[in-house]
C-alpha cells in the first residue's frame, strides 16, 4: 500500500498551548530541576510552583516531585486530592481534578491524541474531568475526553476510554463496569453529600 500520510505536512494551526514558547521552556526547565529533585515532604513548594505557572491549585493537595505536568496553566486540582509518582498529565487541553481524589503512581491523563485519517496526522485534543472522591488506581491511562464521576474507582493498569459513572469500579483494558464502589444508589450518595457540604 503507497504511503498515505504526510507528517511534513504536520501543522498545529489553530492550537494555542494557552502561553508563549518562552513561558513553557521556562516551565519545563523548573519542573526538570527545581521542581523534579525537590524533597518528599515539599509539597507546598511544589504546589506554590504549579500555581506560579497558572495551575489551579485546592489547600491540602500533595504532588509527588516526579509528577509531569506539560502546561500547568490548563491543570486544576481541588482541595486535598493527591497525584502520584510518575503520574503524568498531558495537559494540551483542560484537566479538572476534584476534591479528594487520588491519582495513583505511573497513570496518565491523556488531552491529545491525532487524526489518524488525516495524511497530514492533525493534532486534536479533548479536556478530561474527574470528579469529587474519584480513585484512578496505578497505571491507569485516561484517554481524551473522558469523565470519571463521583466516587467512581477505575482499577490499575486500566484503560479508560469512555465515560466513567459515579460510584462505579471499572477495570480493564478497555475497562468495563465490575461493581458499585458503595452498596447505595447513586442518588443516595449524591444526596448524602450534598447534605454534608
Amino acid at each position: 500500500m503507497k504511503n498515505k500520510i504526510r507528517l511534513d505536512r504536520y501543522s498545529q494551526t489553530g492550537y494555542s498551548r494557552g502561553r508563549n514558547g518562552l513561558v513553557v521552556l521556562i516551565w519545563w526547565l523548573i519542573q526538570g530541576t527545581i521542581f523534579r529533585f525537590s524533597l518528599h515532604p515539599m509539597y507546598k513548594w511544589r504546589n506554590f510552583l504549579l500555581r506560579l505557572f497558572g495551575a489551579k491549585i485546592g489547600i491540602g493537595v500533595q504532588v509527588r516531585a516526579s509528577a509531569k505536568f506539560t502546561y500547568p496553566w490548563k491543570v486544576e486540582i481541588g482541595d486535598y486530592s493527591w497525584i502520584g509518582d510518575n503520574v503524568e498529565l498531558y495537559s494540551l487541553d483542560e484537566i479538572v481534578i476534584g476534591q479528594h481524589c487520588v491519582i495513583s503512581q505511573q497513570s496518565y491523563l491523556c488531552t491529545g491524541s491525532h487524526n489518524m485519517h488525516d495524511p497530514h496526522f492533525g493534532l486534536i485534543t479533548k479536556p478530561i474531568h474527574i470528579h469529587d472522591g474519584a480513585w484512578v488506581a496505578s497505571d491507569v491511562f485516561v484517554y481524551p475526553g473522558v469523565t470519571i464521576g463521583e466516587m467512581a474507582v477505575v482499577a490499575a493498569r486500566s484503560t479508560i476510554v469512555k465515560t466513567v459513572p459515579s460510584n462505579e469500579v471499572h477495570a480493564g483494558s478497555p475497562a468495563k463496569f465490575m461493581k458499585h464502589r458503595f452498596e447505595e444508589t447513586n442518588q443516595m450518595m449524591l444526596e448524602r453529600l450534598s447534605n454534608e457540604a
